[in-house]
């Protein structure tokens, strides 16, 4: 009876490991270009077969394996000037908080007071060139190519010029793997091409990937699969009691 009791704790684990990913994803519903987590847990034993073809542990364990829906969001548009969308597949290059290269689709930008472009979450916003900084200007535009015009402070429109050009890579899918700080990285460690048929869209932002109904629906579920895999080892603990109950008695 013990080895359902170990097999009914492996279930219980791993459906509390995908209602953590699960929780996650409905925490971000609505987080700028937020792509949901998706989790499969895959079953195997601790230890080898033995000649006899057993194992030689009772327990069954098993990897929680992550990775990410690629859908894009729905595109919401704002009308403000710093707010990009890339259009289909593609991902803008930012620094994480150890200056190495990473990737995010919330394209949420913003000026700091140093000129510096940065996103929502303050990653600095790279360019073909490294960290993209703004002179002084009157108005800014970003083309669908990803370059920035901006008309410099105190000139005119005729004066309008280019200062840089957002990143724009387009790796594989299956090479990016997400940080705990929310960014998108080569499993490789090395740094994505520039991809110039990546497009943006200004004056937009794209949405989480969420669908808020499907994770409710899936909490409901993954919470009675816990609920099962628990009255199963309170059945298995009960019986054992009772067949214990049985031998003393005789």
């Amino acid at each position: 009876m013990d080895k359902l009791i170990y097999v009914s704790m492996a279930g219980a684990k791993a459906a509390l490991q995908a209602q953590a990913a699960n929780s996650h994803n409905l925490a971000n519903i609505n987080t700028t270009g937020f792509r949901a987590d998706l989790s499969a847990f895959e079953w195997r034993g601790d230890a080898s077969a033995t000649n006899t073809g057993t194992l030689s542990a009772r327990a069954l364990g098993g990897q929680m394996t992550q990775s990410f829906n690629e859908a894009s969001g729905s595109l919401q548009a704002t009308g403000r000037n710093l707010d990009v969308a890339v259009n289909g597949q593609g991902w803008f290059a930012v620094q994480d908080a150890s200056g190495n290269e990473a990737y995010t689709r919330a394209g949420d930008l913003r000026l700091d007071t140093d000129g510096a472009l940065r996103n929502g979450s303050g990653r600095q916003i790279l360019g073909e060139g490294g960290p993209l900084v703004i002179p002084p200007n009157s108005s800014l535009t970003i083309a669908s190519n990803g370059d920035i015009s901006i008309v410099p402070l105190g000139q005119g429109s005729e004066t309008t010029a280019v200062v840089g050009r957002l990143r724009l890579v387009n790796p594989p899918p299956r090479d990016l793997e997400r940080g705990s700080d929310g960014l998108f990285r080569l499993r490789s460690g090395g740094v994505a091409p520039t991809d110039p048929t990546v497009q943006v869209v200004s004056g937009t932002l794209e949405a989480s990937n969420v669908n808020g109904a499907q994770a409710i629906v899936n909490m409901i579920e993954l919470s009675r699969q816990f609920e099962m895999q628990m009255r199963t080892i309170k059945w298995a603990e009960e019986n054992s009691r009772s067949s214990g109950s049985l031998l003393n008695t005789r």
